[in-house]
């Protein structure tokens, strides 16, 4: 039996990471010591600002002009600080390779897929045109892209979520490097999907023997992967150990907050629909009959229909979850029900209102009864537009509110949402993520909405800010009573929120009931899937959930 290789790959010792800001220097990092051995999976978790990305940006010299980094970073007992920059350059992506969190913006769009696997092979290597050619291709088919040869020449915005972080990873592990650097390598990826790459992480680690240092905010990520954890908080290391000592014996607070705030699928209470004085509870806010919803042709792209046979009902103080994977409908269900989507067959009666073959004036009373709150809260708000000038904006459009009383009601949204009435004068770019998403529903809520449609409004929050920001949704649903339609693939956010859920898969609903029917005991072979990969927040736990679905899959 031969030994494992223990080699250290990295050593980073009393570095420090500080940005020069309004003519002073501001710590990202403070005094950052550890070492990762080859085959081993460090995990560097905490939230957002918590200097997680800085200090391992800071490894690649890849910080901004008003970056200063102190300190040593060994590799292969190497320093690195100080060396020339055409040889930091060699030893990006031949020696160190990143992972980045969103391959949309870190892929080219220009280029093809295979392009730029084969620029990555050719800066490092001296081969011609054909061997790069077919190395790139072996490269996807290790990472286990469907169809590789036809995946070769398509662009990023050609490939799915899951395809181009497949083709990302390819590209990383091109030149065989001794460290991988993965940032959120899963963050906005399906269940389904983050366990196949997660499982590709593990195959590439035993194969290439590198060691892998992995930023994320997702225990059960951290649970599936990891050997050992870096806890961090403003900056500083607050506690290290192996994944068995954090997870079952966490020593700091911080660290037991965080573990706290995950939630767990099978955990959440059983929660019940108190009905609303005055209110018929049998009506249904949102009724789909036989529903389909088609996206017309365009150009050379041929009509194409992403839902149908759809039947949904969400009554009043109801939180339906629709689940499923990305390109299942979830979000053409959500979009169609606030009307901004025309339906092609079927019948959709929203919030009274019947927009089944509505035009822009039928659609208007509906804008008042109705509100939506998208993914990324970021790019839906205007950044030119204080925040409270984007809370208020709906209700000056509808003439409910202007003065005084718009500048009130804007400062009792602002209570509501749980945020400083001083904030109404910032912009969006000076807020953070959960920040921006309380802007989001503060924005919704305005008209007192009788249908709210989440659409994975916590997909990229830290754990802590996702469950105060989930807390902060059920106490306004229960005080404001409005029906939610909640369209996520975090299974057990759904758990913690739904009183039913609805299952998506090509289109189709394919399975709908109580939470616990669904959750508990699913009955279709697909939320059977859907359930088994899910990452739980344990580490014994989740081997054993691998294990039986690698059996499932053997068999």
């Amino acid at each position: 039996m031969s030994t494992p290789n223990t080699e250290t790959v990295l050593e980073v010792t009393g570095l420090d990471v500080d940005f020069w800001v309004d003519g002073a220097y501001y710590p990202a990092a403070v005094d950052m010591n550890y070492k990762v051995r080859r085959g081993e999976v460090l995990a560097i978790v905490g939230e957002s600002g918590s200097g997680k990305s800085s200090s391992s940006m800071a490894l690649l010299g890849l910080l901004p002009s008003n970056a200063k980094v102190d300190g040593s970073i060994k590799l292969l007992g190497r320093e690195l600080g100080g060396i020339d920059p055409a040889e930091l350059r060699r030893v990006r992506g031949g020696e160190i390779a990143v992972i980045f969190q969103e391959p949309m913006t870190a892929l080219n769009p220009v280029y093809t897929v295979g392009f730029q696997i084969m620029e990555a092979l050719r800066s490092q290597f001296p081969i011609g045109p054909t061997e790069a050619r077919e190395r790139a291709l072996e490269l996807l088919r290790q990472v286990e892209m469907p169809n590789p040869e036809v995946a070769f020449d398509k662009y990023p915005h050609q490939l799915s979520g899951g395809q181009r972080q497949r083709a990302m990873i390819a590209q990383s592990i091109s030149c065989d490097p001794v460290l991988l650097v993965a940032d959120e390598p899963t963050t906005a990826l399906d269940v389904t999907v983050q366990a196949e790459i997660l499982d590709l992480m593990r195959n590439l680690r035993k194969r290439l023997d590198s060691a892998i240092l992995l930023i994320t905010h997702d225990m059960g990520v951290v649970a599936d992967l990891a050997d050992s954890i870096l806890v961090m908080k403003d900056g500083r290391v607050v506690e290290a150990g192996t994944v068995s000592e954090v997870f079952h014996a966490p020593k700091h607070p911080y660290t037991q907050q965080l573990l706290q705030a995950v939630p767990h699928l099978g955990d959440a209470p059983v929660r019940v629909v108190q009905p609303k004085e005055g209110v018929d509870a049998t009506k249904p806010v949102l009724k789909l009959e036989e529903v389909a919803i088609e996206y017309p042709k365009r150009g050379r792209i041929p009509a194409f229909r992403a839902a149908e046979h759809v039947n949904l009902e969400i009554f009043p103080g109801e939180i339906l979850g629709l689940v499923g994977e990305s390109g299942s409908g979830k979000t053409t269900i959500g979009r169609a029900s606030v009307g901004l989507l025309p339906i092609a067959e079927g019948k959709l009666i929203s919030a009274g209102i019947d927009i089944s073959n509505a035009g822009p004036k039928e659609l208007r009373p509906l804008r008042r009864k109705t509100g939506i709150v998208f993914q990324d809260p970021a790019s839906s708000l205007n950044p030119r537009m204080p925040i409270g000038q984007s809370i208020g904006e709906p209700l000056l459009l509808a003439g409910e509110a202007k003065g005084a009383d718009l500048d009130r009601r804007v400062e009792t949204l602002l209570d509501q949402v749980e945020l400083p009435r001083s904030y109404r004068n910032r912009f969006p770019h000076e807020l953070s993520g959960g920040q921006r998403q309380r802007i989001g529903i503060a924005r919704a809520l305005a008209l007192s909405p009788e249908l709210l449609v989440a659409d994975e409004p916590t997909s990229a929050l830290d754990v802590s800010v996702q469950a105060r920001f989930l807390d902060l949704l059920q106490e306004l649903q229960r005080e404001l009573h409005f029906a939610c339609l909640f369209i996520s693939h975090d299974l057990a956010v759904v758990d913690l929120l739904a009183h039913r859920i609805a299952v998506m898969h090509r289109g189709r609903i394919v399975e709908q009931g109580t939470r616990d029917e669904i959750l508990r005991n699913p009955k279709e072979p697909y939320t059977q899937r859907l359930i088994a990969a899910v990452p739980v927040p344990d580490p014994e736990e989740q081997r054993q959930r691998r294990d039986a679905r690698a059996a499932a899959r053997a068999s």
